[in-house]
């Protein structure tokens, strides 16, 4: 099922243009040309991306912006023809996640939008293994991760673990028997804004599995699934 895209921009023939590329890249696409209405729609149907001119009838882009934090995340990418940086900075400290000024190419338009709709996919992928709620400490076998204490034991030795290896393992652990893609893993403990590619996944998993593992050439904890990613197992 394609993702949905509100475009809540009044100057018809640009919101044409957008709703037509975006429907030729696969997503399905709704244009409103009203602020207000833009801003009902979107608590109704909540879509999977909301492209907001700033300037709007009824509602402006930064207000519809301020109401729709309140209520939801959904990724907002503001279209503005002012090149003032206020204008920007008051976008995104209102909530929004990135910003196009006019004019912009098409090709620049898709691929913030493709980045925004991508975040989005792996927001759905991901399991709420810290939720509040969840153990302190985790046993498996002769492995125990302490988490109040930040600190990782094999039998009785603690291990020295940097601190990505352990957001890594803790991430893995939170996700028990789920297979979980590079892609993930690299944007959860590393962040969106790491510009490392996905070896750097492979490296730490390798350093995890020297220090966790009986046989590092043979993990029975952090398993490759081929073609995929990685599954913690007990």
């Amino acid at each position: 099922m394609p993702q949905n895209i509100l475009v809540v921009e009044d100057e018809p023939t640009l919101q044409e243009t957008l709703i037509y590329n975006l429907e030729q890249a696969g997503y399905s696409a709704v244009g409103i040309s009203d602020g207000l209405q833009g801003l009902e729609y979107a608590r109704t149907n909540k879509p999977d991306l909301i492209v907001l001119d700033l300037m709007l009838p009824s509602l402006d882009g930064l207000e519809f912006t301020r109401i729709l934090r309140r209520e939801q995340n959904t990724p907002i990418l503001i279209l503005t023809a002012q090149a003032e940086e206020i204008d920007r900075v008051l976008g995104l400290e209102m909530g929004a996640d990135d910003y196009l000024t006019k004019p912009f190419s098409m090709r620049e338009f898709l691929a913030r939008a493709k980045a925004l709709l991508r975040r989005v996919r792996l927001d759905k992928e991901e399991t709420t293994g810290s939720a509040a709620g969840e153990p302190a400490s985790f046993q498996f076998g002769n492995l125990m991760i302490d988490t109040d204490k930040h600190e990782v034991r094999l039998e009785s030795s603690k291990l020295q673990l940097k601190p990505k290896e352990y957001d890594l393992l803790l991430f893995l652990v939170g996700n028990q028997g789920k297979v979980l893609s590079r892609e993930l893993i690299l944007q959860r403990v590393w962040g969106w804004e790491f510009t490392g590619g996905s070896r750097t996944v492979d490296v730490h998993v390798r350093w995890l599995r020297e220090k966790i593992e009986i046989d590092p050439t043979d993990p029975q904890r952090i398993v490759t699934v081929h073609g995929v990613g990685y599954r913690f197992d007990q």
